[in-house]
């Protein structure tokens, strides 16, 4: 109890009068009856300031941090599409993508081709005449799909470095627009040859690497810790939002306009976004010139002191060596893994084993992250609510969602490397796996910020520097395993997926956590923890 009280105390910006000590007293009292010696552990300091009478948390409806999200979801729902675009233009892109089993394998391991489509298989998929197709085999669409994530890796932790310091506004919208621009010249660098395109792709990524340490950095100065979770999971299921609507739309447009127009239309879509962040979004409450008293004040002081910027420095040896950020690390590239293989190879999978054409190829493929945007915004609010309620703590919160939203999905997944043929049962199963995945966006992908908040954009850099990695090689050892385009080879990609996504489950039930690390506290808590010992001591002695 000692413990939950001290760290009560050094978020309070309390003068040390017996009337603040006859509150500590009272608080003791009042946690002392009925409380188990885990809940006291689970205490996070920023959750211990509730707020009692509700007339004091301004409305949410129309507010600027709700204003922040929406445009950080519509952001992400840019982001999202720019990277999805080339594995549906893909399908549209290159010539000669049917089936096509080597010697060795039986003929009943295929799937049927429907008599409507086998026209065209030795074209493509049927788009307006005169786009241009080129002969990229297996391999080599597997690394251009995974071009996007080498230059992803590099700019991780720099980007939640200087937006932790500097702001984040510049960084996500500078990232989105960046990425953007580029988008805009991909058919001019596939016309140039695959070495130019591969390098687009990776600067694209580059550009974009920026954006979720910014945000994350965002949301540590603007996000009250009871609403942590729903605003945070709002505005990251932008993503999901973005890969289905993105997907559909991407096979549409390559149907009726042809794939070039793809890249036109998203990169376009991207710079218009950047006119409305620019303009209407800042750094932190202070400074934004259109929030209310009532709301800035309500954020500032439900944030405290971990709302500000950390200095130039941090403490990299802790960081280095803390257990809960490993856990974070190791949860993240494990569900990244089967995540990344469905966003860059669903469509591929459609089109060469269920022969979908490209119209439904996008639509089928986009059906995952309808499910996977519902489930995240609603995970968010859940855990939200049995924090407000005090049903549960931090890292019960962030354990359960995690274990939901990696162990189920394997199952699910594993599943649809066994119905062979069936289009009907691999689209339900993959749907219910990538739906019940978006739970975690309230578990281990938000976690950074409880067990540090000030440095909650560097821990994001880092967590998703290794995170991408499954991006970078999930599509080359799908090209390899699905180079003979069997069922067999299809099983082995969705069986390694569930299984790696399910041990990302057991390591952070095992090693998660949600408490603010000791080392995530700036010079003013430390004086503060000094303080608290003298409080402590007056404290034992009145009671």
């Amino acid at each position: 109890m000692r413990k939950q009280l001290a760290i009560y105390s050094t978020q309070t910006d309390w003068t040390h009068s017996d009337n603040d000590i006859s509150v500590i007293m009272a608080f003791h009292q009042s946690h002392s009856i009925n409380s188990s010696p885990e809940y006291d552990d689970e205490a996070t300091p920023l959750l211990t300031k509730k707020v009692t009478d509700k007339s004091e948390i301004p409305p949410q409806c129309c507010s600027a941090r709700c204003n922040l999200a929406v445009l950080m979801f519509f952001g992400f729902a840019v982001v999202y599409g720019l990277r999805v675009n080339l594995s549906v233009a893909m399908v549209a892109m290159v010539n000669n993508t049917s089936p096509q089993p080597s010697s060795n394998n039986s003929s009943v391991q295929e799937c049927p081709v429907p008599a409507a489509r086998l026209g065209n298989q030795s074209n493509g998929p049927e788009q307006p005449d005169g786009m241009p197709r080129y002969q990229w085999d297996s391999k080599t669409q597997g690394f251009l799909l995974g071009a996007f994530f080498f230059g992803y890796l590099v700019t991780q932790i720099p980007g939640g470095y200087l937006s932790g310091r500097l702001g984040g506004r510049i960084f996500l919208g500078g990232g989105v627009v960046g990425t953007a621009a580029l988008t805009l010249l991909t058919p001019l660098a596939a016309d140039l040859g695959v070495t130019w395109l591969f390098a687009l792709r990776a600067l694209e990524g580059f550009g974009e690497g920026v954006t979720f340490p910014a945000m994350m950095a965002m949301w540590a100065r603007w996000a009250p810790p009871l609403e942590r979770s729903r605003l945070m999971t709002f505005s990251g299921a932008g993503a999901n939002f973005g890969a289905f609507v993105a997907l559909p739309l991407t096979g549409f447009i390559c149907h009726t306009l042809g794939w070039p127009a793809v890249f036109y239309c998203c990169g376009g879509a991207g710079c218009l976004w950047g006119l409305f962040w620019f303009i209407l979004v800042s750094n932190e409450p202070s400074s934004h010139p259109r929030i209310s008293v009532h709301e800035r004040d309500y954020i500032i002081n439900s944030i405290g002191s971990q709302g500000g910027a950390h200095g130039w420095s941090v403490p990299l040896i802790p960081i280095i060596f803390s257990v809960p950020l490993w856990a974070i690390i190791l949860a993240q590239m494990c569900s990244n893994w089967a995540y990344y293989t469905l966003l860059t190879s669903l469509p591929t999978y459609m089109d060469t084993v269920l022969h979908f054409d490209l119209r439904q190829n996008g639509f089928l493929s986009a059906l995952p992250y309808l499910g996977g945007w519902l489930f995240s915004v609603s995970s968010g609010i859940i855990a939200d609510t049995l924090l407000e309620r005090e049903l549960l703590g931090v890292t019960a919160v962030r354990k359960i969602f995690t274990l939901t939203g990696l162990l189920l999905p394997a199952a699910f997944l594993t599943a649809v490397g066994f119905v062979g043929c069936s289009g009907v049962l691999a689209v339900t199963f993959l749907t219910l796996s990538t739906s019940l995945g978006g739970t975690s966006a309230a578990g281990v992908f938000i976690n950074q910020i409880d067990i540090a908040p000030r440095y909650a954009g560097v821990l994001l850099g880092i967590t998703n520097t290794f995170g991408t990695i499954p991006g970078v090689l999930a599509p080359i050892v799908m090209g390899y395993l699905t180079k003979d385009r069997t069922l067999a080879g299809w099983r082995s990609v969705f069986c390694l997926s569930a299984g790696i996504s399910a041990t990302g489950a057991v390591i952070f039930t095992l090693f998660g956590s949600g408490k603010i690390q000791s080392w995530a506290m700036g010079d003013e808590e430390f004086e503060r923890e000094t303080d608290r010992g003298h409080l402590d001591r007056q404290t034992d002695v009145h009671t």
